[in-house]
Order: C-alpha cells, then sequence, then structure tokens
C-alpha cells in the first residue's frame, strides 16, 4: 500500500487543465425524484459488519451494499441510465443510439437506460472485458463491439464510432469538450450517499471509495462534505498499476498513469475524469493504492463473511484491511467507524 496526503484539501488544484471544468455536482433532488419512477429501483441496504470490524482492529465496519443495484449489480446503475431518463424528459431519448465504452457495469447502465426508453445501445468492450460482460449486455438490448486492448482504446474506438454515426456518446469519464453528460452522470450517484444518509444519522469517521476514472468517489465526496462537512476522513483507493488520480494529484495536474492490467478491471483506468479530479483534489484527504495481492486479499476475505464480490468491488475495504501497518498517518484505530462501498456483485 501507498498513501498519499492530499495537499490540495479544502483550496483544491489550480491548473490549466481544470480552470473551465466544473465541480460535481450536489443537487441530488432530480436524480431521486427520477428514480422514483423507475419500476426496477429500490433502496440498497447499508450492513454493519463487527467481524469485519474486529478483523481490521476498528470499532465498525459498515458496507454500503451495491451489488443487487436495480437488478444490475453495481452502482453504475445509477448513472448512464439517469442520462438518458434527463432526456427522455426532454423527448430526446426515443429513437436516439448511445454509444459507449465500457469494462462492463457502465455499459449495462447504459443499455438498460436505452432499453427503458426506446433507444439504442452500442458497447465497446476491450479485449480484456470477460465474454460473460458481453453476454449480459447484449441480454439487456446493447449492440457488443470489441475494439483495443484496454478500455482507453475502446473509448477512443466509440467515440469514433459516435462522431461518424451522429450518435449520441455516453462516457462515464469527462476530458477537454466532453464535460456536460459525465457531469449529469456523476449526479445520478449522488442518490446513493443520500440513502447512505438516512440509513447512518452519525458521520463515519472515514470514509473509503475506490476510484477507476473517478466518478462514484468524486460525486460521493463533494455530497459528504455539503452534508457531513470536514469530520469524515475521504480515502480515495486505486489499484497500484492504474494510479489516474493519484499521479495527477502528485503532479498537480490531470497526467497519464501507465501500467499492466489490473485484476481490478472497473478500476484499471489509466487517465482520470476531470471533474472527479477536479472534485476530489478539494474534497479527499487522502489517495492510497493498493497491490494486486491486497485486492485480491480483501476480496477473498469478504467473499468469506458473506460479502461475494470482486477484487474491484472489495477494493475500499481491501484498502482498509491493508492499512493496518499504517493507520497512524489516517489517523485510524480501535474507535474508527469505517464506511466502504461494496460496489459490485461477483457475477460484474
Amino acid at each position: 500500500m501507498r498513501i498519499v496526503l492530499n495537499p490540495f484539501r479544502r483550496s483544491g488544484l489550480a491548473c490549466a487543465d481544470l480552470e473551465d471544468v466544473p465541480y460535481p455536482s450536489t443537487l441530488s433532488e432530480r436524480p431521486l425524484c427520477l428514480l422514483d419512477r423507475n419500476q426496477r429501483a429500490r433502496e440498497t441496504p447499508l450492513v454493519h459488519a463487527p467481524g469485519l470490524a474486529d478483523a481490521c482492529g476498528v470499532a465498525d465496519v459498515i458496507l454500503k451494499d451495491e451489488r443487487d443495484r436495480m437488478g444490475l449489480g453495481s452502482f453504475k446503475a445509477l448513472g448512464a441510465a439517469y442520462v438518458i431518463a434527463c432526456d427522455a424528459a426532454k423527448e430526446k431519448a426515443a429513437g436516439a443510439t448511445y454509444v459507449t465504452a465500457s469494462a462492463g457495469n457502465h455499459g449495462l447502465s447504459v443499455a438498460a437506460g436505452a432499453s427503458a426508453f426506446g433507444a439504442r445501445a452500442v458497447v465497446y468492450l476491450s479485449e480484456q472485458v470477460p465474454q460473460s460482460f458481453a453476454d449480459r449486455l447484449a441480454y439487456e438490448g446493447a449492440e457488443v463491439v470489441r475494439s483495443g486492448a484496454t478500455y482507453e482504446e475502446s473509448m477512443v474506438a466509440a467515440a469514433s464510432a459516435a462522431e461518424q454515426d451522429g450518435a449520441i456518446l455516453l462516457s462515464d469519464s469527462s476530458w477537454p469538450g466532453y464535460i456536460e453528460r459525465p457531469f449529469t452522470l456523476m449526479e445520478g450517484y449522488l442518490v446513493l450517499m443520500e440513502e447512505v444518509f438516512v440509513q447512518l444519522p452519525e458521520p463515519p469517521t472515514h470514509i473509503l471509495l475506490q476510484a477507476g476514472v473517478g466518478g462514484l468517489a468524486g460525486a460521493a465526496a463533494a455530497i459528504v462534505r455539503v452534508h457531513w462537512g470536514d469530520a469524515p476522513m475521504i480515502i480515495v483507493v486505486e489499484p497500484d498499476v492504474a494510479p489516474a488520480l493519484v499521479a495527477s494529484i502528485e503532479a498537480g495536474r490531470p497526467v497519464h498513469a501507465d501500467g499492466p492490467v489490473s485484476a481490478m478491471g472497473r478500476l484499471d483506468c489509466k487517465e482520470p475524469s476531470l471533474i472527479a479530479l477536479k472534485g476530489l483534489a478539494r474534497d479527499a484527504d487522502a489517495f492510497v493504492t493498493i497491490s494486486e495481492e491486497e485486492g485480491l486479499s480483501g476480496a477473498t476475505f469478504l467473499t468469506q463473511h458473506g460479502f461475494d464480490t470482486t477484487p474491484s468491488g472489495a477494493a475500499g475495504f481491501s484498502a482498509l484491511l491493508a492499512a493496518k501497518p499504517h493507520f497512524d498517518k489516517l489517523n485510524l484505530g480501535p474507535s474508527a467507524r469505517v464506511l466502504a462501498i461494496l460496489s459490485e456483485s461477483a457475477q460484474a
């Protein structure tokens, strides 16, 4: 495990690349309203796990369990489908084609949203994405296209196809010139934390947020600061072979992080979302990276305790498990009450 305390906490990261990029939205009313109209939507559980707390040496481990979110297996269900619902409210979704690249879960949200509102979904997958994901996407009604060896390469192919065909590109990341849709998509993730605020009236001492491009982490951290202020220590967790956010924090600007393919596949993103980076530079207290072994160990430990998930889904908890030798640096200890996101099912 590597730990980097955030030098930009509260002040934010001032650099030319982020000057025109908005901070993440904290307006949850619209996604909450639209979700109420979705027949597949229901609140996901918040679970206190004393056995996990004892193993980690803290007072409480609290898991927000997203493994059955809207029947799609992950928190991602709240994102792209919400964007398409917003388009449908403006009568812009029916008959449209939405194109995206995905490591799996985001694509499922695009597919489900398109199907619900009379649109078409085309999802580009890299060679690394398991065929089981492609099959699930097809079951949800998406057309699946294989392109590229990495997520970044499949995204380039998706963006090119969308431009060529006059389709709507719907990415869960943001970059120069592509801001509006990922900004709205991240707004959908606020529903998850709004549920937590009701389920957990007292703030935890620590919140562990796993990150790929950073959409969930950025949205959650932004609304936590509005609702709970500075009380919780927010820690962002990435694979050490895909440290897009922490490398950008260290460089003081957005950077590409090179590295091999991670078994934490949904977190294996080499470039940060600009919106997420801007928000997390202001709102996160620390960034940590975990090894492939630490990611697998945490997932195995959770599965043994009845929380069957993947290394991606377990990454927040995996960081807590790996942090025992570093408790002082992260203000952890026997009185800590730690919230982590169980972000996807074992089938994801």
